[in-house]
């Protein structure tokens, strides 16, 4: 992880002040950068402002409160989130975004309330404490601990992401063992990513492995996850391939975002991959699902946030720094 960034009281209340502001005057994606600078702070005061902002009617900007929240890895954090997981009032996808953030913090205070839900009749949101509380018990098994120590000799993170699982036994976040990286490992993991006997928190390890190899082949592995029936899943892997940002996942990326009988969090999470990707070819696809009128407002407001990415991209500004590039 990185070091937290230190701001001035008059900087963080500007801070809040725009996140929280829901008058219509600031658009969305300036209280994004706005959210994404206060997780890069890592500390209280940014939780406290963050926590605040639930009350907002945009499911996928509470998606992406909560989604930080896990990031800064505060037990403070706690709290709010069992609060957004437990009210069955709340949209689908930000609760299964709070109940991963509990599995991102790994407190073992969280494993009574992600249990009562893993039978919760919204399959995101079951599927979700079902891996959260896999990795809880991962994190704390030895497996666990020496991998963390591994990480540490390691020195190299190329994605400092908490991931809701570790890769597959081998594979260092951004220094995969030579291996693996083989076309029959790759093969491997393709067949144990798209092997739905299995937990989908092993699915997920084989998923974060072929991230971390990030060939071709292995974007290809990945893309044929988006035949699986859980949106959970290929939302999942549209956010890894917003990681990846490889030029290779974008007609895949782009098949997503254009199928309307496809679940919004899945699209959602397309729309923002193709913004950080950012070549020219996804320019008229993100103004075309923005401004539609049959577009559902998280895919509407996802392509919004994606067109400030694309600029960003395609820009000298150094505002997205610790942003929406979900590695930092």
């Amino acid at each position: 992880m990185s070091d937290p960034v230190e701001v001035s009281p008059e900087k963080l209340s500007d801070l809040e002040a725009t996140l929280l502001n829901t008058s219509g005057n600031v658009p969305l994606h300036n209280r994004f950068r706005s959210l994404f600078t206060l997780k890069a702070l890592k500390n209280e005061e940014a939780v406290n402002i963050i926590s605040k902002g639930f009350a907002d009617e945009s499911a996928l900007l509470k998606h992406e409160l909560a989604y930080c929240l896990g990031q800064i890895k505060k037990p403070s954090a706690l709290p709010i989130l069992e609060q957004v997981l437990t009210d069955e009032k709340e949209d689908p996808m930000v609760r299964h975004e709070a109940a991963e953030a509990l599995g991102a913090i790994s407190s073992t205070s969280a494993i009574p309330v992600l249990k009562k839900y893993v039978t919760d009749p919204e399959r995101c949101v079951r599927e979700t404490c079902e891996i959260a509380l896999a990795k809880i018990e991962w994190d704390n098994s030895e497996e666990g601990k020496r991998h963390r120590e591994e990480e540490k000799r390691a020195q190299m993170q190329m994605y400092t992401s908490i991931d809701p699982a570790p890769p597959t036994s081998g594979l260092l976040s951004g220094k995969p063992a030579p291996e693996v990286a083989s076309e029959a490992s790759i093969n491997e993991l393709k067949a144990k990513l798209l092997d739905n006997s299995l937990p989908l928190f092993e699915r997920y390890r084989a998923m974060f492995a072929l991230r971390n190899i990030g060939t071709p082949s292995a974007v290809d592995a990945l893309a044929a996850g988006f035949t699986d029936d859980s949106a959970l899943f290929k939302h999942e892997i549209a956010f890894v391939f917003g990681q990846l940002l490889s030029t290779h996942s974008v007609p895949a990326l782009l098949k997503v975002l254009h199928d309307s009988h496809e679940s919004d969090m899945v699209r959602h999470e397309a729309a923002e991959a193709l913004g950080g990707i950012a070549t020219p070819e996804v320019l008229p696809h993100l103004k075309e699902w923005m401004q539609r009128g049959d577009s559902p407002r998280v895919v509407r407001e996802s392509c919004q946030v994606a067109l400030d990415m694309y600029e960003y991209e395609n820009s000298n500004q150094f505002q997205y720094a610790d942003g929406l590039d979900k590695s930092a």
